[in-house]
C-alpha cells in the first residue's frame, strides 16, 4: 500500500492508522467486523516529518512505525540525467496512451528540460510530456512544445512596495516570498539563504500564507 502525502494527514486519522499498522485489521465502513490486512507499506512526503513531531502536528510513535528504512529522493533539478530518462519514459508512455507517432525529443528540447528547475517535480515533468504529446503535430518534440509556468513569487512593483516600509511583518514576507522564489520552493536552500532553520522557515510559510 502506497501513501502519499503522509505528512498532510490529519491528527485524528493518523491515531487510525497507527491503530490498523499496530493490529493489522481494519473494519469496512459501515461494518461491525474487522478484516485482517498483510500490506507492505510505503509512504513519501515532502514535509519535515521529525520538525513535525517536535511541534506536535505529527505523531511520533506513528513515524517511528513507518520509518522502519528511509530513502531520500533529491528534487528533480539535482538528479542530473535523470530528467531525460523520465522525459523519455513518459514521452512513450503517452505516445502510446494517444496513439500518436511523436518518438524523440530534439536536442534542443532535450537541452531546455534539463534547464528548467521543476518545482513541481516528477508531477510537472509527468504533465508536461503529457501536454507536449498531446499537442505537438510531429514525431520529435521542439523546445516549442514546451511550457512552463512562471515560478511563483510577487510582481516586481509589489515587493518594491513591501521593501519600501518599516515594517517588520512586511519586510519578513517579502525576504520569505524572495529566497523561496529564487531557490525554486526548495525549503533548505531557502531557509539557508534566510540564515534560520527549515522548522522556523515554515512557520513564517504558514505565518505568511506562502
Amino acid at each position: 500500500m502506497f501513501l502519499d502525502e503522509i505528512g498532510n494527514i490529519p491528527m485524528p486519522l493518523q491515531a487510525k492508522l497507527l491503530t490498523v499498522l499496530q493490529r493489522r485489521e481494519v473494519t469496512r465502513v459501515g461494518s461491525v467486523d474487522s478484516t485482517s490486512v498483510d500490506i507492505r507499506l510505503v509512504c513519501a512526503t515532502n514535509q519535515p516529518v521529525y520538525d513535525m513531531t517536535q511541534e506536535g502536528t505529527f505523531r511520533q510513535d506513528l513515524l517511528y512505525r513507518i520509518n522502519t528504512v528511509e530513502i531520500q529522493l533529491p528534487p528533480l533539478r539535482e538528479r542530473g540525467d535523470d530528467v531525460l530518462l523520465l522525459a523519455r519514459h513518459f514521452l512513450h508512455e503517452f505516445a502510446d496512451k494517444y496513439q500518436t507517432d511523436t518518438e524523440e525529443l530534439s536536442k534542443a528540447a532535450r537541452q531546455k528540460l534539463q534547464a528548467y528547475h521543476w518545482p513541481g517535480n516528477v508531477r510537472e515533468l509527468r504533465h508536461t510530456l503529457e501536454r507536449a504529446v498531446i499537442m505537438s503535430e510531429g514525431p520529435v518534440l521542439a523546445p516549442d512544445d514546451f511550457s512552463f509556468s512562471p515560478p511563483l513569487q510577487a510582481p516586481a512593483q509589489q515587493d518594491e512596495m513591501e521593501l519600501d516600509t518599516l515594517n517588520l511583518n512586511d519586510i519578513e514576507q517579502a525576504a520569505v516570498r524572495r529566497a523561496l522564489s529564487k531557490h525554486g520552493g526548495n525549503i533548505s536552500r531557502a531557509a539557508e539563504e534566510l540564515s534560520i532553520s527549515r522548522k522556523a522557515l515554515y512557520r513564517r510559510i504558514e505565518k505568511y500564507g506562502l
